[in-house]
């Protein structure tokens, strides 16, 4: 399918937009509902900063940041997009549709709204939102693809499609 990086970053997007909208008519601000016990709690709040509430009320770096990245993996995806790099391009895909579902939050309404919590024992996981995963699993995509390219490129001594007998790879003293 044609351009399906965009399709994935569209479809974050949507699904983002529609999540926080249905938290916001659904639950008042700080309300929580358990989905699963005390391990998966929705719970409303506003971010006015960056992941996990770092930076707060620095609106305006956040935007400028935002377009910058979401101009630069369009630049990139256009560059890139013949390359077969389905992961990489997927990647990219998710992150773009993360980065604008915030980035839409923080240009009309100046925080982001997070709804999803997650405790594992005593340790809370900072609450975050649909956005914010497709940025997570995004960037493991990438960072999947650099490994798995990395290790297509340093592979074996014998990866040029040559096969050995052994004895080439053996040193004698003499």
């Amino acid at each position: 399918m044609k351009f399906y990086y965009y399709w994935l970053a569209v479809f974050v997007l949507v699904v983002d937009y529609a999540t926080k909208k249905w938290v916001e008519h659904s639950l008042v601000l700080n309300e929580t509902r358990s989905v699963i016990g005390d391990f998966f709690v929705i719970t409303s709040i506003r971010n006015k900063g960056a992941a996990f509430s770092i930076l707060q009320e620095q609106r305006l770096l956040f935007i400028g940041i935002t377009l910058v990245v979401v101009i630069g993996i369009v630049w990139y995806i256009a560059k890139n997009r013949n390359s077969g790099k389905a992961l990489l391009l997927s990647g990219l895909g998710l992150v773009l549709g993360g980065a604008v579902g915030n980035l839409v939050d923080r240009a009309l309404y100046g925080q982001v709204v997070d709804f999803l919590q997650f405790t594992f024992g005593s340790y809370v996981f900072p609450v975050f939102n649909i956005a914010d995963s497709g940025i997570c699993v995004g960037v493991a995509l990438i960072l999947l693809d650099a490994l798995l390219s990395s290790k297509k490129e340093n592979g074996d001594s014998n990866s040029n499609g040559q096969e050995s007998n052994g004895s080439e790879n053996h040193q004698f003293i003499r």
